[in-house]
């Protein structure tokens, strides 16, 4: 009987120091639990802010876009190579309109590269102005007035 309760004694003392482990491990995946998920509510938050974030750069790239025109029928080489000096001298005389603040850009580009093999086919210019209502007054202008004329060219 001695010899199975210092068996049992054993057993016991060897199932106590297991669970002490058990106890130990449990504890510290707790604790890294604990960690995930606080970290992950900020991940959260983070992300949300990245949403919210995203949707006021493409509302602001909308709202830089809607000051932007596109001219079309402008001879190739006509611009030289300051295409918003160009515009600037060109378009006030281009329209009927007479603008207060005179037109401002804030840039322009021609939008296809110049054709090597020396094609006089138009590229479109794509200029931003830098009033806010005056690319609306343009727009307006030409669809009341037609296209405007330029060096006997329509340009729209």
């Amino acid at each position: 009987m001695d010899a199975s309760i210092s068996s049992l004694t054993l057993e016991t003392k060897s199932m106590h120091s297991e669970i002490a482990g058990f106890q130990s491990r449990v504890t510290g995946l707790e604790h890294r639990i604990g960690t995930l998920e606080s970290h992950m509510t900020t991940v959260q938050d983070r992300d949300q802010d990245l949403l919210y974030l995203r949707s006021k750069i493409m509302d602001l790239e909308d709202r830089g876009r809607r000051d932007n025109i596109r001219l079309f029928g402008f001879p190739q080489n006509e611009e030289g190579m300051d295409v918003l000096a160009f515009l600037s001298s060109v378009l006030p005389k281009m329209t009927p309109l007479t603008f207060d603040p005179p037109l401002e850009f804030q840039q322009a580009h021609m939008v296809a590269p110049k054709r090597p093999d020396g094609a006089s086919r138009p590229r479109p210019i794509i200029a931003c102005l830098l009033q806010h209502g005056q690319a609306r007054q343009l727009l307006q202008a030409a669809r009341t007035h037609g296209p405007f004329q330029w060096k006997d060219t329509a340009s729209t």
